[in-house]
């Protein structure tokens, strides 16, 4: 560098002479070029985490190495006990440590083959990222080492944590959970309910600053290993805001200065079940009988005294994978893609290190993550969804066919192949001007539609429903034709149920009419309520009460249409039935609270630690975009357990302008005091401004760690 000053010097010198009057100005320029050089030589002499005070890490690495270490040692101050109790689950061995109440999750994992996988993939990163992998987990092991008294006792018999560690949470949380849940196996003839998410990206022509808007907004269990922490990552090329699932070692929602994105969990199906015929001491297969793999496992359990049994375990696995006993006796296969998908971590690096489009999607065209929808925005005003995800090709069936049970004795059920990225439904910059996903299919993402689902095949996603939830997301962008920061920021807390708007005027008539006093009252009621879930909402306690009990498959005299996707379902298709089920729904509600206009606040309440508040917000069943999932406390009584868990709104000016909030807080180590801390601008429906300049994160500073 002064090598390079002396000649700018030499140079402006030489000028200088034709132009005295000009000297004081270029000795200006010649200072502010030595101070800017020698201010970045000592930034980069070394890393540190500069803590704000809602407990966010802002890291500074003089490489990408030092930046995965203080990551590393970030986590493990603000979610220790956490982390080490996961990757103990993730390595198989979770019941030695804890007990028998771990055996379950200990063979899930070592079914699935996770720690085995692990090592392959820990081999298959290029060395340099193998190194960041190395620093992550030093970094965890040496604040084990200097902090020893901040962990809990049970958990330290995970450490020293390894690279290998990281690679089989990684799988258990995405492949094994995300992509294939262990609870939708063991009952593989019913749905269940996926983790959900919102997410839009707004093109400059309907923002009213002239600029793209994104909105993150996950919704998770508040709780285990769907935490999410929220962080901002600085190394040479590299200054991503984002946040990741407590024990990944990279952002998986970020944004720069240039662009950013978020995920939903989309209509993927990303794993297959396949029934047997058992035949000798194997399985037919294109009218041969093959014989199993088998590996043989001994499972350490910890007992109550603290003594350790040895059970021995076996796995079996056919040509589609391992192999399960079903809950009604059959012998079922797993099919699971992604397991040769070991460069997630650095894809997920590269997406938060592009500059533009073009770059973002050379890294996606990897295809390393194994499901969600990428929603992206970025500063030249390009927005974009993607349906990601590994989708097997398939020679027959539909999306529906392939969410049951699957014939496995012939290789014409036998998907080996993925389709490559171009044939993924997407859409860069459509003439709406906007995008969301609700966890709904692609085809209605945005309106006109801009993804057409008969341009692909029928398994690539359902055609339908559009739930309530989405529905409510594409009518706020759709009747706002110049959407402000702040209104997008609002419209992210809307509680207004669409079903309620969708319903309720079919319902409320007939109950005054012809319902008794009670059904009148409650009529009554919901004929005032805001058909909102806010904290004072009356009425809403007794609408969701009812909806709760509605058969939804019956309930409407019009049913969902793939031709009016915003508009249906509509209409009670018996009023009458609809009338008595709100008369017993009344009935109970006056019985429980002592009465029907209660609200909604004082019944369903925001917990996190000792912190107690009226709550807002609803499932998203019921068309509530602000979604929060409350689970039964007392009799009387409901508090949060999942939903809203990070919200990041982001414009992308220049400086990028954004705010955010990690609903339950920052942390969960016992004595930090960000556990629960953000709670309260939660209940308030506010978010918290982001920090991201050395300036802004100086000013409110609470703790400095140099390494």
């Amino acid at each position: 560098m002064f090598f390079a000053t002396k000649i700018q010097f030499d140079h402006l010198f030489g000028w200088q002479k034709k132009s005295r009057k000009f000297l004081p100005f270029l000795l200006t320029i010649i200072f502010t070029l030595v101070v800017s050089s020698q201010s970045f030589s000592s930034v980069t002499k070394k890393t540190e985490i500069l803590w704000d005070t809602y407990g966010i890490p802002h890291i500074y690495g003089n490489n990408p190495q030092g930046a995965f270490q203080a990551f590393g040692w970030a986590q493990m101050q603000s979610h220790g006990n956490l982390l080490l109790r996961l990757y103990g689950q993730a390595r198989g061995r979770a019941a030695e440590y804890w007990g028998e109440d771990y055996l379950e999750s200990d063979e899930w994992v070592l079914t699935m083959g996770v720690p085995k996988r692990a090592n392959t993939w820990y081999k298959a990163q290029n060395s340099a990222f193998r190194n960041y992998l190395n620093a992550f987990a030093s970094g965890i092991n040496a604040y084990a080492k200097e902090h020893p008294d901040l962990i809990d006792d049970e958990v330290k018999v995970v450490l020293p944590v390894t690279p290998q560690d990281v690679l089989s949470h990684l799988q258990r949380v995405l492949l094994f959970t995300f992509v294939v849940d262990p609870g939708r196996v063991a009952d593989i003839t019913h749905a269940k309910s996926a983790p959900g998410s919102n997410g839009w990206a707004i093109a400059p022509k309907r923002s009213a600053s002239g600029k793209a808007l994104l909105l993150a907004n996950p919704h998770l269990p508040w709780s285990d290993l769907f935490l999410w922490y929220e962080a901002q990552i600085t190394a040479p090329g590299i200054d991503a805001y984002g946040a990741t699932l407590v024990g990944i070692p990279v952002l998986a929602i970020a944004f720069n200065d240039n662009l950013g994105w978020t995920h939903t969990v989309n209509t993927h199906d990303g794993w297959d079940a396949y029934e047997l015929k058992l035949q000798k001491d194997g399985y037919l297969f294109d009218g041969k009988v093959r014989p199993f793999e088998t590996a043989t496992f001994s499972l350490k359990v910890k007992e109550k005294k603290g003594s350790l049994l040895t059970q021995t375990f076996s796995v079996k696995s056919s040509v589609h994978g391992p192999v399960i006993t079903g809950k009604d006796g059959k012998t079922v296969a797993l099919r699971v893609v992604g397991e040769d998908s070991s460069g997630i971590l650095k894809q997920w690096w590269d997406m938060a290190s592009a500059k533009n489009l073009t770059q973002f999607q050379k890294v996606l065209q990897r295809l390393q993550l194994p499901m969600f929808t990428v929603m992206y925005a970025d500063r030249e005003g390009h927005i974009m969804h993607l349906f990601n995800g590994l989708v097997p090709v398939r020679k027959e069936g539909d999306f529906a066919y392939w969410q049951g049970i699957i014939p496995g004795d012939t290789s014409k059920t036998l998907w080996t192949e993925i389709h490559p990225y171009k044939d993924l439904p997407k859409v860069i910059d459509p003439p709406s001007g906007w995008l969301q996903n609700a966890n709904d299919a692609p085809w209605t993402t945005t309106f006109p539609s801009a993804i057409k689902a008969n341009n692909y095949p029928s398994y690539m996603a359902p055609r339908g429903p559009m739930d309530f939830r989405a529905q409510r997301s594409a009518r706020m962008l759709a009747e706002d034709e110049s959407i402000s920061f702040e209104e997008m920021i609002a419209y992210k807390h809307s509680t207004q149920m669409e079903l309620a708007d969708r319903i309720l005027d079919d319902l409320i008539p007939p109950a005054q009419k012809q319902g008794n006093p009670l059904a009148q009252q409650a009529a009554d009621v919901l004929a005032k309520w805001d058909r909102q879930a806010n904290a004072d909402s009356q009425g809403a306690v007794l609408f969701a009460a009812w909806a709760e009990k509605l058969d939804f498959d019956q309930a409407f005299s019009q049913p969902w249409s793939e031709t009016q996707p915003r508009t249906t379902p509509d209409g009670l298709a018996n009023p009458q039935a609809a009338v008595a089920l709100l008369e017993a729904v009344a009935t109970e509600i006056q019985k429980t609270y002592g009465s029907l206009d209660i609200s909604w606040g004082e019944v369903f309440r925001l917990r996190t630690g000792k912190i107690n508040l009226p709550g807002n917000g609803a499932d998203g069943y019921l068309g509530t975009f602000r979604v929060v999932n409350f689970s039964p406390e007392t009799e009387k009584r409901f508090q949060s357990i999942g939903g809203d868990s990070f919200v990041a709104a982001v414009e992308f000016s220049q400086p990028v302008r954004a705010m955010a909030l990690t609903s339950y807080g920052n942390a969960t180590q016992p004595g930090s005091p960000h556990v629960g801390d953000q709670i309260q601008l939660f209940a308030r429906k506010q978010l918290r401004p982001v920090w991201r300049s050395p300036q802004e994160i100086n000013a409110h500073l609470e703790e400095r760690k140099v390494f």
